[in-house]
Parts: C-alpha cells; structure tokens; sequence
C-alpha cells in the first residue's frame, strides 16, 4: 500500500524546513490566529505527533519561522542599506521584505507567537537591528561634521523603523490600496520620496521656529 503524505518519513532537517515552510503559507492564506499545529503538519504533509515531538507547540514553530524571518530580513536589508543613502535604501528593504515576505513578516513582530529567549531566535534578532543601527550612524556620519552620539542614532533608527513598519503595516491590512499603489517597488519608493520631503519640511519648521 503506497504511503500517505501524513506518513512519510522525513529527517530532522527536511521536517524543520517542511514545518517551516508549511507555517509560512499557513499564516499567508488564513492569518496567524487561525494557524494551528494540525493545520501546519496537514500543509507540511507531515504527521501532527512528528510536528510536536521536534517543536514542542506551535511557539516552537513560530520561533523557527521567527528565527529565519530576522536572518531573512537582515540579509535583504544589509544588502541594500549601503553607502550614505544607505539608511533611506534600508528602509525601502524593509517595506520591500515586509511586502514579498508576509508569511514571516506577520510573525516577525508579534512576540506573544513565540519564544522570546531562544538563543538562536536573540542571534538573528540582534544581528538584523545590528543592520538597523548601523546604517543610521553611518547616515548621520555621512552628512554631519561633528561627532554623532548613540542618541541621535538611536532617534533616527526609532524614527525610521517605525516609517517603514507603518506603511507596510498599512499596505499589508490593504489599508491604502485606494489611495496608492500597492506594488512593493513603487511603495518604496514612494516612502523614500516621502521621508525627503518630510526631512525638507522639518529643517522648514526648524529655521521659522529660530
């Protein structure tokens, strides 16, 4: 009798990256509060008991799947935040991940879903505002004279992390699909015009309110 996808067999290897993938279309196609341990192991076309006896729960799939987004998301991000632009090019990375990596995305920023304290989950969460803070002090290094201080790297990184997580927040719950296109090139784009302007429109305040 031939074998059935809920038996087959599978390596420690060739699960973690079944469940994992399996976890990812299970969060794009229903939404993370409809995933569950049965409905991961039936995509994966794996067995449920398999599933929890290598992860545990569904926090342990979360965390593999979190754990590989950050890893994901820095290398993407790193790649493109280089030179003295590269705090503006970062942040069109992170609308761009956001957008064609959903699956990670929808789990990335919700720490309830899983294990805060994995060690390897903490190494790629690090490594990936590693890239974060440091392209922001390499910006402010490139257009200031004066020596910058971890406040103001620190100001910056807030501010543009929370631009870039905001808009792909927005553009992922189809909350501007009427007022603008949601092609993630052209979004990221569109934000880095944006962030100029904005910056245009502050230096304005600034020189009225002196």
């Amino acid at each position: 009798m031939a074998s059935t996808a809920q038996s087959r067999p599978y390596h420690h290897g060739q699960l973690e990256r079944a469940a994992i993938d399996g976890a990812i279309e299970e969060v794009e196609s229903v939404g993370v509060a409809a995933v569950s341990m049965r409905r991961i192991a039936r995509r994966a076309g794996v067995s449920h008991s398999a599933l929890a006896y290598q992860f545990g729960d569904k926090a342990g799939i979360f965390t593999a799947v979190a754990t590989e987004g950050f890893a994901l998301q820095a290398e993407m991000i790193g790649a493109a935040a280089t030179g003295p632009a590269g705090f503006l090019s970062g942040g069109q990375a992170y609308v761009t991940f956001a957008l064609t990596h959903r699956g990670y995305f929808e789990v990335m920023f919700r720490p309830y879903l899983y294990r805060g304290d994995d060690p390897k989950l903490l190494v790629a969460k690090n490594a990936a505002f590693d890239v974060l803070f440091g392209s922001a002090r390499s910006g402010l290094s490139a257009h200031r004279s004066e020596p910058v201080t971890d406040e103001a790297v620190r100001a910056l990184a807030l501010a543009g992390w929370s631009l870039s997580h905001g808009l792909a927040t927005l553009a992922l719950t189809a909350n501007i699909a009427e007022q603008i296109e949601t092609d993630p090139s052209f979004l990221a784009a569109q934000m880095m015009q944006g962030v100029i302007a904005l910056a245009e429109l502050a230096k304005q305040v600034s020189t009225d309110q002196s």
